[in-house]
């Protein structure tokens, strides 16, 4: 049967609205994430037998006028509609997923993603005409349904559903979490097939670059993580370092102009004894001298593993250091110490590798004394790069739950984003309201990069490594309105 996968327009008039991100919005660098989990899906289902047609409206970016004609163009026939959302779209999603329906009467609508894993009765309360939402990891769950429509049968039997029925809401059997993700093609191969990667951006990354996972799941707990909360679960769950091998190769094969592959996994460095078995393969294959890679990697990684990753073409690694409080780091549940964090940039210097640094205001416990010791730290560990964010609390996770009950959040979801797209802070704590919080992250971001320090630095990284330079010009270029803005 005909699958139409669809990342709707959102804000089209604005920018480009990147919703896979771990805080969805039309980003002030630009950036634009892969609709990865969607495209897994895809990818699953295509190679099943099943027709897809896949449209991914906010990468050139389309409207919903233009996003309407392209659907009614090629997948009116289509009989299952799958919507990637997100919280600050939420409404928006629906309201399109319901004019394609008006189009394609008869057809299938299935909601997927974080926010209606979250809140699957509430968002299905939205209409009688979305037919159905996915709880969490949904590749199987889309195949599933899939071949039941196709073969008539009955959807209450599909794993992984939330159904509105004319007798209310009802949740089918859990999905079990995939074991065999090398099951599961490869990103690479599908972006070859149906998207231009030069319509992605991702400012950590050297342009343009593609983005994959190797893995699915975390072990850790921090409160606000929202994939692992709302989807994934947190069993670690790996590709083999064959599979990732293969994909890198053929990446290098089938992308000239691809300089750089982004491993996307929420921590790629959780298993030290797969990562060195990945790099040793890569290494074996030449693959460094032509893929540069970087990846998201906790402060417990050691030098051993951070040369052998450099050896294997790692250029560099992105930590949630978020805080220079020990008090609230353990109250986030972020099971790290301040201390590593100075042995880890330490030794991913001594590597070769370069550290682009999240920062995250807003937790339990915050105040402007642990507000000014964050800063204080991230001028001190001096990373290649840092991102100074407050928190933005999304349903499904702790955070969210621990906002929500101390009346700190805003409910609305249509105010996590502002009418630009861009972030907004829906959270207002005891002694700091969201525009402290702004403002703080604001003044932290400049006092970070119009240091002399840090200027003359990245100079020298440029004169070293041109592609590296470019992708700052790129990346200030989209951030340079909000450095030198008087807020």
């Amino acid at each position: 049967m005909k699958i139409c996968f669809i990342n709707p327009p959102f804000k089209a008039e604005y920018g480009k609205f990147s919703r896979e991100s771990r805080s969805p919005a039309i980003t002030k660098s630009g950036a634009l994430y892969y609709p990865l989990w969607l495209m897994y899906a895809a990818a699953y289902c295509e190679k099943a037998g099943h027709e897809i047609y896949f449209l991914d409206a906010p990468a050139k970016p389309l409207n919903t006028a233009q996003s309407l004609e392209a659907i009614e163009a090629n997948a009116a026939d289509a009989q299952l509609f799958v919507y990637d959302t997100s919280t600050p779209s939420i409404k928006s999603d629906v309201e399109f997923a319901l004019e394609v329906k008006k189009r394609c009467p008869g057809s299938f609508t299935l909601l997927v993603g974080t926010h209606p894993s979250a809140t699957a009765e509430e968002t299905l309360g939205y209409s009688p005409l979305i037919d159905a939402v996915a709880i969490g990891e949904f590749d199987a769950t889309v195949l599933e349904l899939a071949n039941t429509l196709q073969d008539g049968g009955d959807v209450s039997q599909v794993r992984g559903l939330c159904l509105n029925t004319a007798d209310g809401c009802q949740r089918t059997a859990p999905m079990p979490a995939m074991r065999n993700l090398d099951e599961i093609p490869f990103a690479a191969e599908f972006i070859h097939k149906y998207l231009n990667p030069r319509d992605y951006f991702f400012a950590a990354a050297t342009y343009p670059s593609i983005q994959i996972f190797t893995t699915r799941g975390c072990p850790f707990r921090c409160n606000f993580c929202v994939y692992p909360q709302t989807m994934h679960g947190h069993a670690f769950r790996t590709r083999s370092a064959e599979s990732v091998a293969d994909e890198f190769e053929y990446i290098a094969t089938h992308f000239p102009e691809v300089k750089e592959v982004v491993i996307e996994d929420d921590t790629f460095t959780a298993n030290k004894k797969r990562v060195m078995e990945v790099c040793s393969l890569l290494i074996e294959r030449g693959l460094p001298k032509r893929l540069r890679w970087l990846c998201n990697a906790r402060v417990n990684l050691d030098l051993e593993t951070m040369q052998m990753m450099k050896k294997a073409g790692c250029r560099l690694i992105i930590p949630g250091i978020e805080s220079g409080s020990q008090q609230i780091l353990n109250n986030i549940k972020k099971g790290t110490q301040v201390e590593q964090f100075h042995t880890y940039v330490a030794n991913a210097k001594k590597a070769g590798l370069l550290i682009h640094a999240c920062y995250m205001v807003g937790n339990q416990g915050e105040t402007r004394e642990t507000m000014n010791r964050t800063l204080e730290l991230a001028l001190k560990l001096n990373t290649d790069t840092a991102q100074f964010f407050p928190l933005i609390p999304y349903p499904g996770t702790e955070a969210y739950q621990w906002a929500r009950e101390n009346g700190y959040i805003e409910s609305d979801y249509t105010k996590y984003c502002r009418e630009d797209g861009t972030h907004n802070t829906v959270l207002n704590l005891p002694g700091l309201s969201a525009e402290d919080m702004v403002d703080f992250c604001n003044m932290a971001r400049k006092r970070y990069y119009l240091r002399l320090r840090y200027i003359l630095h990245r100079l020298r990284v440029g004169i070293t490594d041109p592609d590296d330079f470019k992708r700052s010009l790129k990346a200030f270029g989209k951030l340079k309105h909000f450095l030198f803005s008087k807020k």
